[in-house]
């Protein structure tokens, strides 16, 4: 199971989304079976990409800081993949048609609430598919809580029992901090607030911190990652794969994904 923040051909080309798309068509092509799951955007071109609403899976309330927000999920294949792409989505926040900021290149003040969003619509999605992946692999910021509310909101749920949780690191981050009342919404889902007292300044590094955290194994999803997560990745003493580039990552990857079991 794949949890991006961005996914190829859906959003343009960066190392999340084009690792996003190479590292599940490897699996797909080697007999594995594949889920992606990302945000749906307002700028993803429903229409050309064939995105189409799932009845069955949509229609539950997500509450986000006491406040009740409807889960709606599409869903779309990768064309001559074979391989299908959940949307999470709701209209209060990825109704807007961009990504992650305005067209000034500031963050929209709701992101906090949008990653948590993500990561508990991603978890509510695969308890109705009822399926229960071997390894869920998450990539970019927006999808670094999904580890945390894995272990700890959903730490009772049966399916997940088994899976191992590799989150990759990598450099694309953003400046400044995020919500500055984010670890209260988190604490709201009844998570100590002592696993994430460094959400108190929830920037980039601190994020993936909290992802680190509750991973089992992480990759250096970047050539050059900062110098505070280096640190923190060597400090946490769990399996850490060294960066490799597109081209030479099949086998690694393979290895270090059976490594896990």
């Amino acid at each position: 199971m794949y949890v991006s923040s961005e996914v190829v051909p859906y959003l343009p080309e960066t190392e999340i989304s084009s690792m996003s798309f190479e590292a599940p068509k490897m699996v797909n092509k080697q007999g594995g079976q594949i889920r992606i799951f990302m945000p749906r955007y307002g700028n993803i071109n429903e229409r050309r990409h064939q995105l189409h609403e799932v009845i069955r899976l949509s229609g539950i309330n997500l509450v986000i800081n006491d406040l009740d927000m409807p889960l709606i999920i599409k869903v779309a294949s990768i064309p001559k993949e074979r391989i299908q792409v959940y949307f999470i989505d709701n209209e209060e926040y990825f109704k807007r048609k961009a990504t992650l900021t305005d067209e000034d290149g500031n963050l929209f003040p709701d992101n906090d609430e949008r990653a948590i969003f993500f990561a508990k619509g991603v978890i509510e999605t695969v308890k109705k598919l009822n399926w229960s992946p071997d390894i869920i692999h998450v990539n970019g910021w927006m999808a670094s809580l999904l580890p945390l509310y894995l272990k700890e909101f959903y730490k009772n749920e049966p399916l997940f029992n088994e899976s191992k949780i590799i989150t990759s690191i990598y450099n694309q981050s953003f400046d400044g901090t995020l919500d500055k009342n984010m670890i209260g919404k988190v604490k709201f889902d009844n998570i100590d607030e002592e696993i994430i007292k460094v959400l108190d300044t929830p920037n980039y590094n601190n994020l993936m911190k909290i992802a680190i955290d509750h991973s089992d194994a992480l990759i250096k999803g970047s050539q050059e990652i900062p110098n505070e997560l280096e640190d923190y990745l060597k400090a946490s003493k769990k399996p850490v794969l060294d960066y490799f580039s597109p081209e030479e990552f099949a086998e690694p990857y393979t290895e270090f994904y059976n490594s896990q079991f």
